[in-house]
């Protein structure tokens, strides 16, 4: 009889691409995917050090899973319970001394040895006690790539591929250092087979994962290594692969030949997130970013030379201990200049464990809220002025789910922006309802799109043509 496994994912793409690859390591053991924790048999939380009060919010669940655990105990099923991910990794140890009802702690490194720690926790388990105390965040020698199945699942045209992990940058607020450890790099020939088993099932668009993605330098087969460039135009010539996209990238590993793909690859697509986290030298140089506004201009500047319809997305933090408010309007400053698609802002809060956290010079919370809500409503202006620069144009869109409304399925454009799509216009060569009499068999598919309406965080478009 087959059991049930559930897994929440908390934070980045990284962690979306380690719980489709738990679920894998799973599978060969009889492990069915649940879409709810009710009915599992085994819930995983995967969770993420990096936003503000990440562990609090994962306790939280963990005490709406602990009645759970105890209904169906008192019913005579076992239900276990495991913690991944970064905040495992940070604090695994304290995470079994205060939630008693986790079963295993395990971190980003080892989460291929799950059926291993799953079955050395049902041998606690059945000798009477409630819970399982089953603990690994080791960073073994070896890595966790090497042992995953090569069975996979990929239910979606557009997956994500890790190709890189950890981080040797030690940006002064930041755990990855800590809890992903040091920069990896797969070897190309690995990550080639996964990209055309995914092809092979269908797979249109793929986006690379690292923390520091374009710091890429993976083994070649003949000896040497391949820098992201190399893998970019390697990954092109895989028949049905139509788009390539790679995040998170530091502005200190963008070298020339990725500035060149950017315009010569014609499915690397024309986005690029590309965190600077503030615009002030003076920050930027407590943040141990290891760059210059004026180096990180002349980056932005090489981009757009290249590929002159590039989108770019950031990350900010504001109130990092010690930013003037003169510093804060040279962030502001920063993005006048650049003119955003998208980005990610947030207040600046303490990590244990990372020196910025060790700091005096704190900023007050009042005034990092107030900074906090004049960089997002900048942002957000500069998001809507890019969204309606398309309206009337027409790009091609990857249709991926179900909208709210009749006829119309969901993607996303060349730019990562969320299309909705009317399937029923397009005159002469509008789509047909399937038999179900939906459209959902379009899923997965290109598609020529008209934009005809703009929002701060959408765009609405009608069905010109099919692609593939």
């Amino acid at each position: 009889m087959s059991k049930k496994v559930f897994v929440k994912t908390y934070g980045c793409q990284m962690n979306v691409y380690d719980s489709d690859r738990m679920t894998d390591v799973l599978k060969p053991h009889g492990y069915e995917v649940s879409q709810s924790a009710d009915d599992a048999d085994l819930v995983i939380l995967n969770t993420c050090h990096i936003r503000e009060k990440a562990a609090e919010k994962v306790y939280s669940e963990i005490g709406r899973l602990k009645l759970n655990k105890q209904e169906k105990a008192a019913e005579g099923k076992d239900t276990y319970i495991a913690v991944a991910g970064c905040v495992a990794q940070a604090e695994g140890g304290e995470m079994m001394k205060r939630a008693p009802a986790i079963d295993m702690v395990l971190g980003p490194q080892t989460y291929h040895r799950l059926p291993e720690l799953l079955k050395e926790a049902e041998e606690q388990r059945g000798g009477g006690k409630n819970h399982a105390r089953v603990l690994d965040t080791d960073f073994p020698a070896e890595t966790k790539f090497d042992y995953l199945p090569e069975e996979k699942t990929f239910d979606n045209a557009a997956q994500f591929l890790t190709v890189q992990e950890g981080c040797d940058k030690f940006c002064a607020f930041c755990v990855v250092p800590y809890t992903r450890g040091a920069e990896y790099s797969r070897p190309l020939k690995a990550i080639l087979e996964e990209a055309q088993r995914m092809a092979d099932a269908g797979v249109v668009e793929i986006t690379l994962l690292g923390q520091n993605v374009n710091a890429y330098h993976g083994e070649k087969s003949g000896g040497g290594t391949a820098s992201l460039a190399e893998l970019i135009r390697e990954l092109d010539k895989i028949d049905g692969i139509e788009r390539i996209r790679y995040t998170t990238s530091h502005p200190n590993d963008m070298e020339d030949d990725l500035f060149n793909v950017h315009g010569e690859v014609a499915a690397c697509m024309p986005y690029l997130h590309l965190p600077v986290q503030s615009g002030s030298d003076n920050t930027l140089k407590a943040m141990n970013r290891k760059h210059t506004r004026e180096e990180y201009f002349a980056i932005i500047e090489r981009l757009r030379a290249s590929r002159p319809d590039i989108a770019l997305s950031g990350d900010f933090i504001v109130g990092f201990p010690g930013e003037t408010d003169e510093d804060f309007e040279q962030t502001l400053d920063l993005v006048r200049r650049v003119k955003y698609a998208q980005a990610y802002s947030f207040k600046y809060s303490p990590r244990p464990g990372t020196p910025a956290s060790a700091t005096e010079d704190q900023v007050p919370e009042y005034v990092k809220s107030q900074r906090l809500q004049r960089l997002q409503a900048l942002l957000n202006e500069h998001q809507l002025e890019f969204n309606e620069s398309k309206l009337g144009t027409e790009m091609d869109v990857l249709l991926e789910r179900p909208g709210k409304l009749e006829g119309q399925l969901i993607g996303r454009s060349p730019y990562l922006q969320s299309v909705h799509v009317d399937l029923t216009k397009g005159g002469e060569n509008k789509l047909d309802a399937g038999p179900d009499n939906t459209y959902n068999a379009y899923m997965g598919k290109l598609v020529r799109v008209k934009i005809v309406d703009a929002g701060p965080n959408s765009l609405k478009g009608e069905f010109v043509s099919l692609l593939n």
